[in-house]
């Protein structure tokens, strides 16, 4: 295990720019190391002590782990981060979400620092070797317990995991959860996608949604920060250099495990095959959530009013934060870190509750 919470060292930025040097030789510039220093960058800037590992699950696969403040009791909380991501995004959310508890934020399989293992093709089999690995990760951590938070595609692996280990959850919080809303009929979604678009995306269909990154080679890196230049702005309180970007960037340049299985289980314009809120009222009723949406986002938070209308009886709150985008935990981090906050608290309290009884 690793133990860190302290700036990174000169020789390390050294490294770093030999190893981007030498990368230049080959197509794609990253690899495991850079992917390391790029997260290193970012989580010297987090204040709390952590405690980093990979832990090993019952094969050769391993998820790459973040834990904070490590031996708080109170009730704890586990982080899933979305498509394309990794537990370094947390950055901005772990200072004050584990000041009264033990934060768990880790690589999901497939993605970040985490092994990148063939996943099944069929987009059941994928989203179940994703629960399954949440599962593996749990009990090697030696977790009884916890408040589940996923945003995006994280808040669909994490209703799932709901749905299959209900005994280990004790509140479900999804942020802007992607793959709830079924595709509406074909006549009604292409009346308002314009001709280039359909083009466009039948061109694009039979590829990974970041394969361009990868194919530009040594131009991936300017990518995005041409086509992401919001994610610098989101973060601009805690970072004032380019390590988001770099951070995104060697996230998805390397081989695109998670990346394929995500495609797998979507259809044409990013609907899931698999529309969660089919499958919503599967959750046991006695599993409270809160669903937390930005205004601004590409996500429409009807899909959480649905879903309270289908869990008729159980705890389901619904908070539309006002100017945040998909990314509302970083648009509007202060709002987001009260509202995860005030949820753990009345977990904790209930945890009280009932050992007392």
């Amino acid at each position: 295990m690793e133990e860190t919470g302290t700036p990174g060292s000169a020789s390390d930025a050294d490294q770093e720019r030999g190893n981007w040097f030498s990368s230049w030789f080959t197509w794609c510039p990253t690899s495991e190391r850079l992917l390391e220093l790029a997260e290193l960058q970012i989580l010297k800037k987090i204040q709390s002590y952590y405690e980093s590992e990979f832990v090993h699950l019952g094969n050769e696969h391993r998820i790459w782990t973040l834990k904070f403040n490590p031996r708080a009791r109170n009730t704890p909380l586990v982080l899933i981060h979305g498509f394309g991501g990794g537990a370094a995004l947390w950055a901005m959310n772990v200072d004050s979400l584990s000041q009264n508890r033990t934060v768990y934020a880790f690589d999901v399989l497939g993605f970040g620092r985490s092994s990148r293992p063939l996943l099944s093709s069929d987009p059941g089999e994928a989203e179940e070797q994703f629960v399954d690995s949440v599962e593996q990760w749990r009990e090697k951590i030696g977790l009884d317990k916890f408040v589940l938070l996923g945003h995006s595609f994280g808040g669909y692996l994490a209703s799932s995991y709901a749905i299959k280990y209900p005994s280990r959850v004790k509140h479900l919080i999804l942020a802007d959860p992607w793959g709830f809303p079924v595709k509406p009929f074909e006549s009604n979604t292409n009346r308002h996608i314009p001709v280039w678009v359909k083009f466009l995306g039948a061109v694009l269909s039979p590829f990974n949604p970041l394969a361009g990154l990868r194919a530009a080679g040594p131009w991936g890196p300017s990518l995005v920060r041409q086509f992401r230049p919001d994610f610098q702005r989101k973060f601009s309180s805690m970072l004032s250099d380019d390590a988001i970007f770099n951070y995104i960037y060697h996230c998805n340049a390397q081989e695109p495990s998670g990346e394929t299985a995500f495609k797998n289980m979507t259809i044409p314009y990013g609907w899931a095959r698999h529309p969660m809120i089919y499958r919503i009222t599967s959750i046991d009723r006695n599993i409270p959530m809160t669903m937390i949406y930005g205004s601004r986002s590409w996500i429409d938070s009807s899909s959480g009013q649905e879903t309270k209308e289908r869990r008729i009886g159980c705890e389901v709150d619904i908070v539309v934060v006002t100017g945040a985008g998909h990314h509302v935990y970083v648009d509007k981090p202060q709002q987001f870190n009260e509202l995860v906050e005030s949820v753990c608290q009345k977990e904790d309290e209930s945890s009280t509750e009932h050992a007392a009884d």
